[in-house]
């Protein structure tokens, strides 16, 4: 039987050695990714999920068969990028449906009308947050790119 402290200073070595040996961390991070998607094209990862969340790099307009950019109108270049999205989301099993915010990366705040207009034919029910901005540019020369997050 221990004495006085000596109980105390047990709990705290347990608890101590419990921690240090992670029984007490938080959630793993696990990489997601898959070839109906472009790959990475950096020190990135297409997605990581940690919990029930999962975290979505921003999409552009990459066709992850030819892995060639859509130079094409920003409605075509938006629906790739969604379409990238999905296929993300499914490598998870996942849907847009899953999606609780969006943010939306683009050049020209002037193609706001025609990207939301696409955007909402993908979000029908029950749309994410969403954060729109503008930036100076984007990789590939892309016109649109969309980051998410994904809730189980």
């Amino acid at each position: 039987m221990l004495k006085g402290g000596a109980l105390l200073k047990g709990v705290v070595i347990v608890l101590a050695a419990s921690i240090v040996s992670g029984c007490c961390a938080g959630p793993a991070k696990e990489v997601i990714a898959t070839s109906r998607a472009p790959a990475a094209i950096g020190p990135y990862s297409q997605a990581v999920k940690s919990g029930n969340l999962l975290f979505l790099s921003g999409q552009i307009a990459i066709d992850p068969q030819t892995n060639q950019f859509l130079q094409g109108p920003i409605e075509e270049q938006t629906r790739q990028v969604l379409e990238n999205l999905k296929a993300v989301l499914a490598a998870n099993g996942m849907t847009l449906e899953h999606v609780v915010s969006t943010t939306v990366f683009l050049t020209d705040l002037n193609d706001f009308a025609q990207v939301n207009h696409v955007y909402g034919s993908f979000f029908k029910n029950k749309p994410p947050a969403r954060a729109t901005v503008q930036v100076s540019g984007l990789p590939w020369g892309a016109r649109v790119e969309i980051s998410a997050i994904a809730s189980r």
